[in-house]
């Protein structure tokens, strides 16, 4: 066992106690799924700092994001955004409202559907969405620069795994 292997944490330090107070449960599930809380907490404080270096917050780069991964001319129904970024649609009128005042984005008619709107992704969106993305790739990979390319492939199939049951959920 290496090193590494032997340091606690502070869930460690947390399963410890469970089991000395409750020894008739199996704590097992928290080794991990705790440390995935906790890990979560950390990456949305990474997020709002990169974010925050452009004047955005999470949700707004989580607009912008979905409409920039749609190709060109980067623009969607109301009705895609939602699936994109798993929000009501109340929240994402909101969202699209302030966005189109930042100039972000803009309203479009839908030239398939007399009634409806496309929300189309601006050049200033653009740059502003660019240049947040590669603010947090590059503090994604500062937090895993201790683990190697195997440990992050690893672990990326083994959340995959996790993760998969929540997606079916959806569709």
């Amino acid at each position: 066992m290496g090193t590494l292997d032997r340091m606690e944490d502070e869930v460690d330090r947390l399963i410890e106690a469970w089991r000395r107070e409750r020894p008739d449960l199996d704590v097992a599930p928290m080794e991990v799924l705790s440390r995935v809380s906790r890990l979560a907490r950390h990456l949305d404080r990474a997020r709002s700092q990169a974010f925050g270096t452009h004047a955005l917050e999470s949700w707004e780069f989580d607009v912008l994001a979905a409409l920039r991964r749609a190709g060109t001319p980067y623009q969607l129904s109301p009705g895609k955004l939602l699936k994109e970024t798993l929000v009501t649609s109340g929240t994402m009128t909101n969202r699209v409202d302030r966005l189109a005042a930042r100039g972000l984005v803009e309203r479009l008619p839908d030239p398939h559907d007399r009634r409806g709107v496309l929300v189309q992704l601006t050049p200033a969106g653009r740059d502003k969405v660019d240049a947040a993305m590669a603010d947090l790739l590059s503090h994604e990979r500062a937090l895993l620069g201790g683990l190697s390319d195997g440990d992050q492939q690893r672990i990326a199939r083994a959340l995959r795994e996790l993760v998969r049951p929540f997606d079916l959920e959806k569709h």
